[in-house]
């Protein structure tokens, strides 16, 4: 049986990377001042999609929300071996909290015919692990979360191993069904180049238009129109074309999106500089760490 798999990744700033320099002063992240990166475990959880496509065949339709930059990602999951991509974006999406943005991937998600939703667990800018349980809650559908393992996947029944922490836990679930996937479920494949070749030039429309716009600075609006409907015409005939999405497409209620849709206030930001009180320098040599290790011993640090 072939299974029709939708999922959900985001483009996040690479934290890794952060340092004063990229700090406001309240405490929040100049996102622009880092490069933006595939969620770690959305590439998780892409790579479980991947995994069921190829032992039972199927569909894999990969969404994102976010800025036209976020086609990036897109584009890479296409490279990996996903079979169609949508872009929501939309300035109306500015703003949301984890609660608008998990109502305006679930009007995306309804469009779609599905038997599996996948998302990584969590992404590294928020670290809240909110959005697969509540995208879940507002489909109707099952959840198991903390996926590290597919233990059995046969007609409409799903066996997965989940972590929860101590331990793990086998659960069975009736599709559809949502997970949301750990980092050590499995390794993300790399690129195919087969695929980067075929994918390359995949765009999303308003890339269309800003390339036109680019290549061509003193054609008229009329020119400049003409010129898009053909190239979105010629990448849509070569299955290039990426889709993109506005809240109206997906019929948002837009009390439920953006700044409107988001009760989540921040109270407090503390910012934490970790300095050390005391330091010892030591020599790069065999007696140098000997006599490191044996004064950690002395000192009950390690035993």
């Amino acid at each position: 049986m072939a299974y029709k798999c939708v999922v959900l990744i985001k483009q996040v700033p690479d934290t890794k990377r952060i340092t004063g320099d990229v700090m406001n002063d309240d405490g929040t992240v100049k996102r622009s001042a880092l490069p933006a990166i595939f969620n770690p475990e959305d590439l998780n959880a892409l790579e479980t999609a991947l995994e069921i496509k190829d032992r039972f065949g199927g569909h894999i339709t990969v969404i994102t929300m976010g800025l036209p930059a976020a086609a990036a990602i897109l584009r890479e999951s296409l490279y990996r071996g996903a079979d169609d991509a949508i872009l929501i974006t939309d300035r109306r999406c500015a703003a949301s909290d984890t609660l608008a943005t998990s109502y305006i991937l679930s009007r995306a998600v309804k469009k779609l015919d599905y038997d599996i939703v996948l998302c990584g667990r969590q992404a590294i800018d928020g670290d809240t692990a909110q959005v697969g349980p509540q995208l879940a809650e507002k489909l109707g559908i099952t959840q198991i979360t903390y996926v590290e393992q597919l233990i059995e996947l046969s007609g409409n029944r799903i066996t997965a191993q989940r972590n929860i922490g101590n331990g793990w836990q086998q659960v069975k679930a009736e599709l559809p069904v949502l997970l949301t996937v750990i980092g050590e479920a499995n390794e993300p494949r790399v690129a195919a180049a087969k695929k980067m070749m075929k994918y390359k030039k995949a765009s999303t429309p308003i890339e269309i238009s800003e390339k036109i716009k680019a290549e061509n600075p003193k054609a008229d609006a009329a020119e400049i129109a003409e010129l898009i409907k053909l190239r979105s015409k010629s990448l849509e005939e070569k299955g290039l074309l990426i889709k993109q999405w506005s809240l109206d497409h997906v019929e948002a209620d837009l009390s439920w999106c953006g700044m409107s849709g988001s009760p989540t206030k921040v109270h407090r930001i503390q910012s934490v500089v970790l300095a050390a009180k005391e330091s010892k320098d030591v020599e790069p040599t065999p007696d140098g760490i000997a006599d490191m290790i044996h004064e950690l011993i002395e000192e009950k640090t390690i035993a």
